[in-house]
């Protein structure tokens, strides 16, 4: 698997039950959530925009994607946790299952992030972006193209101790709709 079948694999709506870990407070929290998976073209402004400001020539990106999200989470009932961010991918020349992968918007810092992804054999996702006083690591697979699992870390920007970890299942909204309806 390359990583324009990974993102072509990822697009759609996702419902997603995460558990996270956050090691630091000694505390465990529930996060339910709608995520929405879209293309955004080639030459959309905001992928040229994070292009440039990497140093990387627009031309080499490859299946750029939005990823909006909405949900609930049970440390704090009242707010809501929702988002959205621009990534591209830009595979290293010559190697599809690598490369880096290019954020408005980084996981552990709410800041435009770079972070080095490959594809296993088995067609896992991994990533792992080093932020300025944090590092995150990323699995993600899919157990059947409508189900897929996520394995977040977020490390001290050392790397030498864990201060969150979660997992998330996701189901793809479609199919939850269709099991509805043959009931």
């Amino acid at each position: 698997m390359d990583i324009k079948e990974f993102v072509a694999q990822s697009i759609g709506q996702w419902r997603s039950q995460r558990s996270a870990h956050h090691l630091a407070f000694g505390h465990f929290e529930a996060i339910r959530s709608e995520i929405a998976i879209e293309v955004v073209a080639d030459h959309d402004p905001a992928v040229i925009e994070l292009c440039k400001a990497h140093d990387i020539d627009p031309g080499s990106a490859v299946a750029p994607f939005r990823m909006r999200w909405e949900g609930q989470s049970d440390w704090d009932e009242e707010e809501e946790v929702k988002g959205t961010c621009i990534l591209v991918p830009v595979p290293d020349p010559g190697q599809a299952n690598r490369g880096k992968l290019l954020r408005d918007r980084g996981y552990a810092e709410t800041m435009a992030a770079a972070g080095d992804y490959y594809l296993t054999a088995d067609g896992t996702f991994v990533l792992t972006t080093a932020y300025d006083r944090a590092a995150a690591e990323e699995k993600i697979w899919f157990i059947n193209p409508n189900v897929r699992c996520r394995v977040s870390l977020i490390k001290t920007s050392a790397g030498s101790g864990v201060v969150t970890a979660s997992f998330s299942s996701e189901i793809r909204q479609e199919i939850r709709q269709e099991i509805r309806q043959a009931s």
